[in-house]
């Protein structure tokens, strides 16, 4: 690799509640790292039995969730619904508008779910397309491995050690990779030139990043967006093996204006996403009156 890139900020993703007695852990979608294009939001979830995140709106972004433990069920108004578990991801679309709800699983231990959901800004010209969803599940998922055992890669999105990919399950070109390291390894890996790229780390201490960042577990890391790619040892001294995603994508060039779950490009549609969801409007029609079985069941109804 000619060219590391070097570390413009590292961080620690602080927890707190979400939802309906979720708890997450936000690194991208906070004052310490705001709209980073082309992403939103990171948040690293814990939801037991009686959380969740009942109905709510979408407009303007996708949504990509991987399920680290445990389930986690997912209704819209359009009717579709599935669950994932472990290992597995979901992509969706918003586009125009969507409402629909995700909620737990319950595990035989009573253990919480717990995965990453990451919100990705839409292209502009594709801020009203229609919604759509994808599914990876984890055993379609290409494992790539360093030649001396000690780095494995799960290649959810985009190239590493030579593994492709399966597909690409978003609109905005994203790379993710699920990076897992033993003591007294390396791991150098290109990244598309360009793209806004972070690393957060799910397992591990005193993993190297670039020259000098050592960090531990939670810690966000933010890349530079010169160079050709990163560098990363976990020392022989380490205690424990290291586990953390990969995440790279292509930046918009557009204005990006935010109010809760609705994402666009002014002001002006601010209050337009919130008049066609309280009128049942323009991508909404099928909110009126609907409520989703699995909302209704936390909720008692």
């Amino acid at each position: 690799m000619s060219v590391v890139r070097t570390i413009t900020k590292v961080f620690k993703a602080i927890e707190k509640a979400e939802g309906a007695g979720a708890r997450v852990r936000r690194s991208i979608g906070t004052p310490q790292l705001r709209n980073f294009s082309p992403f939103l939001m990171l948040d690293h979830f814990s939801v037991g039995i009686g959380a969740g995140f009942p109905d709510h709106p979408h407009r303007g972004q996708e949504t990509i969730t991987y399920l680290l433990h445990g389930s986690v069920d997912h209704e819209d108004f359009a009717g579709n619904k599935g669950t994932i578990y472990a290992g597995d991801l979901q992509f969706m679309t918003a586009g125009r508008g969507i409402v629909h709800a995700e909620m737990p699983g319950k595990n035989e231990d009573g253990s919480a779910n717990v995965g990453l959901q990451l919100w990705v800004d839409l292209p502009k010209d594709l801020k009203y397309c229609e919604p759509r969803y994808r599914d990876l599940r984890g055993e379609e998922i290409p494992i790539a491995k360093g030649e001396d055992g000690k780095v494995e890669v799960k290649v959810i999105s985009g190239n590493s050690l030579g593994v492709d990919s399966l597909k690409d399950l978003a609109y905005t070109p994203v790379w993710m990779l699920d990076v897992t390291m033993h003591p007294g390894s390396r791991l150098q890996q290109q990244l598309p030139k360009g793209w806004n790229a972070f690393a957060y780390v799910l397992e591990g201490e005193n993993i190297i990043f670039g020259e000098n960042a050592k960090v531990g577990q939670y810690y966000n890391v933010v890349f530079d967006q010169k160079g050709d790619g990163i560098d990363v040892v976990l020392p022989d001294n380490a205690e424990k093996k290291a586990r953390f995603v990969l995440i790279a994508g292509q930046p918009h060039t557009h204005n990006v204006v935010q109010y809760g779950p609705f994402v666009v490009t002014s002001n002006e549609e601010v209050y337009q996403a919130m008049l066609d969801y309280q009128s049942n409007a323009n991508g909404f029609e099928r909110a009126r009156g609907w409520q989703s079985e699995i909302g209704k069941a936390m909720l008692g109804a």
